[in-house]
């Protein structure tokens, strides 16, 4: 996979985890307490959907997780382009400094 799609993969994940706990509400509430009387029956119940939700943050922080070192191997290196540190310095004029003479003559 290249760079550009690890990238890619996580700012998809960021934004899936961002709604996710954005969702929950750590009082109980949040998405679990709107299917309240009869519609959370049919949904498996508000249990269900916090564990759900809890499962749902945990996978996605893991993915996160391991996209971000798996990236690492996807980063161009130095075979990738032809920059070298040790060129940069080609082509510069250089200049040493002068002993100053009239220094000896004011003392």
């Amino acid at each position: 996979m290249s760079y550009t799609a690890f990238l890619i993969l996580i700012l998809i994940v960021a934004v899936a985890l961002i709604l996710m706990v954005m969702v929950q509400n750590p009082k109980g509430g949040g998405l679990s307490s709107s299917f309240g009387g009869a519609g959370a029956q049919s949904l498996g119940g508000v249990q269900n959907t916090n564990n759900f939700l809890d499962r749902t943050t945990w996978t996605l922080a893991i993915a996160m997780f391991v996209l971000i070192l798996l990236s690492n191997f996807a980063i161009p290196r130095e075979g990738s382009n032809n920059f070298k540190l040790d060129k940069t310095l080609e082509g510069i004029e250089t200049t040493t400094p002068v002993k100053n003479t009239t220094n000896d003559s004011l003392k």
